[in-house]
């Protein structure tokens, strides 16, 4: 099925090359399309990785082993394949990770547990050894792409390529940070995020990366919903390849590990947002915003209780300003919460305050600000100074017919 690009598509960032990256596609023809969808990354040796994976109970091989690997810190390659996620398939579905990792790390040499794997797609379905074995065989031979062919290669469902960039100044050396993503449906992740890749040449300790990674990854991937659904194959690495030069940030200590946070986590949150904004069926990027909480996590919670109602949502598409039904989902939220004490605003205009219809309001600003494509939604709960983002999507009939057709 042709997907028409989403309304709130965001062109492709210029973004640099990373030394020590090298990027190239093929076609492994995973689905009957006439595209790449075999990403293959080659990494200097000395990089390091961090990652975070789904909390799925149902998780592919890819990330159980992922989970595992990332614990060496040290990364040669990464395989993404679009169009099956090898998962709930077994033990054929560890052979074929298996095999993949077998034959990259003999053509590069490496060892098998440095070559890092991802799939996305169908699930349930083998990933065919044969056609990964000839995609990567084209792979290697292939010329090296540019960061908008690779974030292509390894959608599915997306309607546009995705990608982010930054830079930090670590003593007297800057560093550049790029990242990829892909998703669009089945979005509601649990740590980070359908499939996404960082890469920097910063200097930097796998451990600090990780405890980095997992920081931005609260903030951003973790606050964001298309349909309240997560995957069994969400993972998103970090890879830190050194070739900038600067002094190897170690801790928190290091000289310039807060500026490199701030970039990683900057990163990560457009990538976040892009995902939303290409939601499947949407045609709204709704910002919630949840202050006046117990603690930061409650608010969290309480924002993605109102991110993920299809009454919400629906009401949204509708461009209905239905404050009702965030009252309904705060109170659904199992986090304290207190009716006389809730505000909640649209576009700035506060429709109750203090848990009461406020008296002069006027719906025609807010009917107005409905109308447009970035929606805010503000609720205040009055109950503490814990305060949270969360960004999501209206739900329109699109998404039905997205998903009802998706393994035609």
């Amino acid at each position: 099925m042709e997907l028409a690009t989403s309304p709130l598509a965001r062109p492709f960032p210029d973004m640099p090359a990373i030394s020590g990256v090298e990027l190239r596609v093929a076609r492994a023809q995973y689905k009957d399309w006439d595209r790449a969808d075999l990403t293959f990354v080659t990494l200097d040796e000395g990089t390091s990785v961090a990652g975070v994976f789904t909390q799925s109970a149902c998780a592919s091989s890819e990330v159980e082993m992922g989970r595992d690997q990332v614990k060496s810190g040290a990364a040669r390659a990464l395989i993404v394949n679009a169009g099956n996620s090898n998962a709930f398939t077994g033990y054929r579905g560890r052979e074929a990770v298996e095999a993949i990792m077998q034959q990259v790390s003999a053509a590069i040499g490496c060892t098998p547990d440095q070559v890092f794997v991802s799939s996305t797609g169908v699930i349930g379905v083998p990933l065919p050894q044969d056609k990964a074995r000839a995609g990567i065989d084209a792979a290697l031979t292939a010329a090296p792409c540019g960061w908008e062919d690779a974030a292509l290669a390894i959608s599915t469902t997306d309607t546009f390529a995705k990608g982010a960039h930054a830079s930090a100044i670590i003593g007297d050396t800057r560093v550049e940070l790029c990242g990829i993503i892909k998703g669009s449906g089945m979005i509601a992740p649990d740590m980070a995020t359908m499939l996404g890749y960082v890469f920097t040449d910063a200097g930097v300790a796998p451990a600090f990366l990780q405890e980095a990674l997992e920081r931005a990854s609260a903030r951003t991937y973790s606050c964001i919903t298309v349909d309240g659904d997560t995957s069994t194959s969400d993972t998103v690495l970090a890879f830190a390849t050194g070739k900038a030069g600067n002094a190897r940030i170690e801790s928190w200590d290091s000289p310039g590990a807060d500026a490199f946070a701030a970039a990683l986590e900057d990163v990560c949150r457009e990538l976040a947002q892009l995902v939303v904004r290409d939601g499947e069926g949407a045609s709204k990027f709704i910002t919630v915003r949840v202050s006046g909480a117990v603690s930061d996590d409650s608010a969290r919670a309480v924002g993605l209780a109102i991110a993920n109602s299809p009454l919400v949502k629906t009401a949204i598409a509708g461009e209905d300003a239905n404050w009702g039904r965030v009252v309904m989902a705060v109170g659904k939220a199992g986090e304290p919460a207190d009716r006389d004490r809730l505000s909640i605003a649209f576009g700035g205009v506060w429709a109750a305050r203090g848990g009461m219809p406020v008296d002069d309001y006027d719906e025609a600003p807010v009917a107005q600000h409905l109308k447009g494509e970035e929606i805010d939604l503000t609720v205040d709960l009055g109950m503490g100074h814990g305060r949270a983002a969360v960004w999501t999507c209206d739900l329109t009939h699109g998404y039905i017919s997205i998903n009802a057709d998706y393994r035609s």
